[in-house]
């Protein structure tokens, strides 16, 4: 597995941790006492700020438990944070739930992804038909009544 040096600055805030070895995603931390209110949008802060080496992002993913038992979601799921950027790492958090939703400072509320970047050279050109051509989204050109 390559590692990468990540330079972090904590203001309130947790250092992330990865819970197991096998982790990909690496916890991060609310720095701040919040109520997502019922069907309502929060930007939570996490109290870090990185500096993320050229060629790579980081992609702020939702926790699986925290989505499945409370229905909290993270709207532009994954969030990517790019290398350029120096701000606070903030989350974008809903509330899906018919309940309000309190997250205290030090809950875990997201998980961050380290990801090779690939920039794209954009060639002008006719491009080539498929059988699937431009079928519309969700449709693969493949009838199996799904």
């Amino acid at each position: 597995m390559e590692t990468i040096d990540v330079k972090i600055e904590l203001k309130k805030g947790i250092k992330p941790i990865y819970i197991t070895e096998g982790s990909s995603g690496a916890d991060i931390f609310a720095s701040e006492n919040i109520i997502i209110k019922s069907n309502r949008t929060e930007l939570v802060k996490t109290g870090i700020f990185l500096e993320i080496p050229h060629g790579y992002d980081c992609q702020i993913r939702p926790r699986s438990g925290l989505s499945y038992k409370n229905k909290i979601i993270i709207l532009n799921a994954p969030g990517t944070i790019d290398s350029d950027y120096r701000g606070e790492i903030k989350v974008i958090m809903h509330n899906l739930s018919n309940n309000d939703f309190t997250i205290k400072a030090g809950d875990r509320i997201a998980q961050m992804v380290f990801t090779p970047v690939v920039k794209a050279c954009f060639v002008e050109l006719k491009i080539n038909s498929t059988k699937r051509n431009a079928g519309g989204f969700g449709h693969t050109g493949v009838n199996n009544n799904d």
